[in-house]
């Protein structure tokens, strides 16, 4: 399984950007999928998860601002980032946890997509 990160840009504090994580492979199942950063300086840290059921978790530092979601028929998840500030300003990473359906678990993490937000 692989994943595709995408979506990262510029943008100005209090705006909106929307990354996309694309699935790739085939006969897999995706049971937990996540978003994490990397702000400059400090480790990684998740930012968001949601599991097959829809169901999702926040960091405390982007609730009310971010919106995880995803489609499972396509094998793609996004995050919907509001209200941008400075301090999100990262490279954003995706990561996908599942099964094989002939055996077999993943946990793989996407290239990374560089988000800046400036004041």
């Amino acid at each position: 399984v692989q994943l595709q990160a995408s979506g990262g840009g510029l943008v100005q504090a209090g705006g909106s950007l929307r990354l996309s994580c694309v699935a790739s492979g085939s006969s897999f199942r995706i049971n937990v999928m996540r978003w994490s950063r990397q702000r400059p300086g400090n480790q990684r840290e998740e930012v968001a998860s949601i599991i097959s059921s829809g169901m999702a978790t926040y960091a405390d530092s982007v609730k009310g601002r971010f919106t995880i979601s995803r489609d499972n028929a396509k094998d793609v998840m996004y995050l919907q980032m509001n209200s941008l500030k400075p301090e999100d300003t990262a490279v954003y990473y995706c990561n996908a946890r599942g099964a094989h359906h002939m055996g077999g678990v993943f946990d793989v993490w996407g290239q990374g997509t560089l988000v800046t937000v400036f004041s």
